[in-house]
């Protein structure tokens, strides 16, 4: 029995923060970083809407030297100014600034590949259980034999969007948008797109056996 490092839905895969030490910047630095970069993020969603300054001007009251000089940075970005902008390109504040996640009590993941998988995490603490959005590219393992896996713990599977092949042990199913399953994973297990098409999936995975209250079992049994 494997111990489940290998699992792609192991919490040793998850990407925290502290993963990478050295990169942290004081919070002056990050900030004036912010600032800098408005000016050019404003001047290339400009040219990418196809727009002149003049044309700005008349859409958001503001002068054409006050636009001019943000794009190029030498006006400071204030509200005022931005969310005129933010208004007339339809995009979120965030979008014009790129401000980083600070104060933001959100957390913010970076999505990561393995095995030609990608997963979005959801969850950062180590105890407990682990929620992951996965997206698997269509037409590998719709049929024939997949590689089972086995190692403690308990996984809960709900279909976004596609079709999903599960083997589960002796069982080989197809999960299609909205439906569940759940099941130990000490079971021999192992899933993929059931299509050409990719298939996305949350993942619930409690490595001490933490469970949900779904059973999986064969669709002619449904």
């Amino acid at each position: 029995m494997e111990d489940g490092t290998d699992h792609p839905d192991h919490p040793d895969h998850l990407e925290r923060p502290d993963d990478h030490p050295g990169r942290a910047e004081r919070p002056d630095d990050e900030i004036t970083s912010v600032l800098t970069g408005v000016g050019p993020r404003l001047r290339a969603l400009r040219r990418r809407r196809d727009t002149t300054l003049a044309q700005l001007s008349e859409t958001t009251g503001i002068s054409l030297s006050t636009l001019s000089r943000l794009e190029s940075g030498g006006r400071k970005p204030t509200l005022e100014l931005l969310l005129p902008l933010a208004k007339a390109y339809g995009v979120q504040l965030d979008e014009l600034v790129g401000a980083p996640a600070t104060g933001d009590p959100r957390i913010h993941f970076r999505p990561f590949t393995r095995d030609g998988m990608t997963f979005v995490p959801l969850t950062r603490h180590l105890g407990g259980l682990h929620a992951y959005k996965q997206i698997l590219p269509g037409g590998r393992g719709s049929t024939g034999p997949l590689e089972q896996r086995v190692h403690e713990g308990y996984e809960w599977l709900y279909v976004l969007a596609g079709r999903l092949r599960l083997l589960l042990g002796e069982h080989d199913l197809v999960l299609t948008a909205g439906e569940v399953v759940e099941f130990d994973t000490r079971t021999p297990h192992a899933w993929a797109s059931a299509g050409p098409e990719p298939v996305e999936f949350l993942s619930l995975f409690g490595q001490q056996g933490e469970r949900m209250h779904v059973r999986a079992r064969p669709a002619t049994e449904r």
